[in-house]
């Protein structure tokens, strides 16, 4: 699990690509302290294994799902990357939950500087739009961003400068691809209700009584 408080900014030094999966070579410094093989570090929101460490960099395999479903498939040598390990149980958790799991694609319809804050408009699919919520939470690139403004097809995030200097987002261009990820309690709580909402109207298909069948007869 992760929190979206980006570590370091790190640089794809090499990209070896199988027939449909790929193994990143990461420079970075400080997301290798501490780190073993096995461990998981989240690049550009996208929680990968380290299957090799060295001083100053770290591989990572890419399998096809998540080439296909995330934005890391265009990445090229010189790429820079937002990192952050795993959260140790005892850290503070300064963003929010961040599974490293990308639920889709967005893309950066307009940037908008308002004083000394950056606006970031982002469209997004409309399975990923069903949780996105005002004044929820976002993972944008693995960055925890707040939603301050929800339309039709996307979202508006207002960025601190703190947050544009320490993460790839200022460096990013109208049109350029980001990697998203909603807000996880959203969907579980979907999950957990939409069980229900199956059993009710399979009841009532088949006849069965239901709390709404005997208060209409005065029960």
């Amino acid at each position: 699990m992760f929190t979206g408080i980006v570590e370091e900014i790190g640089t794809i030094e090499k990209i070896r690509h199988g027939a449909a999966s790929a193994v990143l070579d990461i420079r970075a410094h400080k997301v290798t302290e501490g780190t073993k093989t096995g461990d998981s570090i989240a690049v550009n929101g996208v929680c990968l294994t380290v299957v090799e460490i060295n001083t100053g960099h770290f591989q990572a395999d890419v399998m096809h799902e998540t080439l296909e479903r995330s934005a890391l498939k265009l990445l090229l040598p010189g790429s820079r990357v937002n990192l952050e390990r795993a959260m140790r149980a005892d850290g503070r958790f300064g963003g929010h939950i961040v599974a490293g799991h990308v639920d889709g694609v967005g893309r950066i319809t307009g940037i908008r500087r308002d004083d000394t804050a950056v606006w970031y408009s982002v469209t997004a699919q409309p399975g990923v739009m069903r949780y996105i919520v005002e004044k929820g939470s976002v993972a944008v690139d693995g960055i925890s961003l707040t939603v301050a403004k929800v339309t039709a097809t996307g979202f508006l995030v207002s960025v601190i400068p703190h947050t544009a200097g320490h993460t790839t987002l200022a460096e990013h261009r109208e049109g350029d691809a980001v990697n998203l990820e909603t807000d996880i309690i959203g969907k579980y709580v979907e999950k957990l209700l939409f069980p229900a909402a199956e059993q009710s109207e399979k009841r009532q298909n088949t006849g069965g009584l239901t709390m709404e069948f005997l208060s209409q007869n005065g029960f």
